[in-house]
């Protein structure tokens, strides 16, 4: 169960003549720091991991338009777009055979059923600009205290989504769940080659330059952080890598408590309550609030574009190295993200 430490790990102050000013995302991965060795697959997985590798590239395959239908009708089933192919590849079948145990029904049924929620959510179709109907403009009003920013690179490569509950500035409705959403997208786009999992930094603090707002709240009603819970665990599995919490009061340690039976023990895992964060990211790479040199100051007008600018850019590079290696399901994210020449992870032969 989730404890309180009674003494909080103070960072200190940060000597200013090292502060890097920086008001924009950091687009790259440092030389400096270098993703950690993926270990084999055994016989048995990979046995398993070509029998859902052949479900998807059956060219007959439709899927649910929608994860939950209507009442009283159900969700039409539609082929899979190109798009949705460059989602299917290798790790993300990997991800989900590993939440599920490596049971390949389960797996195939996880799948199909984050097919459809994407579909209905609005991000189906890998960015806006390729239609997806969640778009920027959507969620932007969200955004503009920088209540959640994609920063730095954790030791193990994961792209940091930074989640700031104390700059709430709106009230809550289901467009914040949308926000979150679309952030968790970008930080994806933000993955370098060999890493698949993020990390999450999660400050409770109050900021006295954010007003309150009449409904608003940083610690979320119980209904929100349990469909935020689902969406999470059900469909991105294995893509949380670390989440480091700091300045918790005690209204979110009682959150914490309440939503507890509702998170999966691998999740738990990696929740790190209260420890020091130049402990997990280097001090380049972390906002000098938390013990770090990055002299970061949020202006909505600078970040946002950029922000938006570059995760574009990333789509777009990713999208056509998907297209240069065949537009097939079941491509490596090593090779659509790197910037080699040549495919160095072929699509295995799903005939069986």
């Amino acid at each position: 169960m989730f404890r309180r430490k009674k003494d909080k790990n103070d960072e200190g102050k940060v000597d200013a003549s090292k502060l890097i000013r920086i008001e924009t995302p950091i687009a790259d991965l440092p030389e400096s720091i270098h993703p950690p060795k993926v270990a084999s697959l055994s016989s048995e997985q990979q046995s398993k991991y070509l029998e859902v590798l052949k479900h998807f590239q059956d060219p007959e395959l439709k899927v649910p338009t929608a994860e939950k239908a209507g009442s009283g009708s159900e969700a039409s089933l539609e082929p899979l777009k190109l798009q949705e192919k460059a989602w299917l590849t290798r790790d993300c079948f990997l991800r989900y055979l590993r939440a599920t145990k490596w049971n390949v029904s389960d797996c195939v049924s996880r799948i199909t059923l984050s097919l459809a929620w994407r579909r209905q959510f609005g991000i189906d179709c890998f960015g806006e600009e390729n239609g997806d109907a969640l778009t920027a403009a959507t969620v932007e009003v969200e955004e503009e205290t920088g209540k959640q920013v994609v920063l730095g690179f954790e030791n193990d490569a994961r792209p940091i989504l930074y989640l700031k509950p104390g700059r709430q500035n709106t009230k809550t409705s289901h467009r914040q769940v949308q926000h979150l959403v679309f952030m968790l997208e970008r930080v994806i786009d933000f993955m370098p080659t060999g890493q698949d999992s993020l990390a999450l930094l999660i400050d409770f603090k109050e900021h006295a330059d954010v007003p309150k707002v009449s409904g608003g709240s940083k610690i979320p009603p119980i209904g929100v952080g349990k469909e935020v819970l689902h969406i999470l665990q059900t469909h991105y599995p294995e893509r949380l890598g670390k989440a480091l919490l700091t300045n918790i009061p005690w209204l979110a340690w009682t959150f914490l408590k309440m939503i507890h039976p509702f998170i999966d023990p691998l999740t738990r895992e990696k929740l790190v309550f209260d420890e020091p964060f130049p402990k997990y990211v280097p001090e380049d790479q972390l906002d000098k609030l938390y013990g770090g040199v990055l002299d970061f100051n949020y202006k909505h007008d600078v970040y946002w574009p950029k922000l938006l600018e570059i995760a574009a850019q990333k789509r777009a590079h990713y999208l056509a190295r998907f297209e240069k290696f065949g537009s097939r399901v079941g491509l490596s994210e090593n090779d659509l993200r790197g910037t080699h020449s040549n495919l160095l992870h072929p699509v295995e032969s799903a005939t069986m």
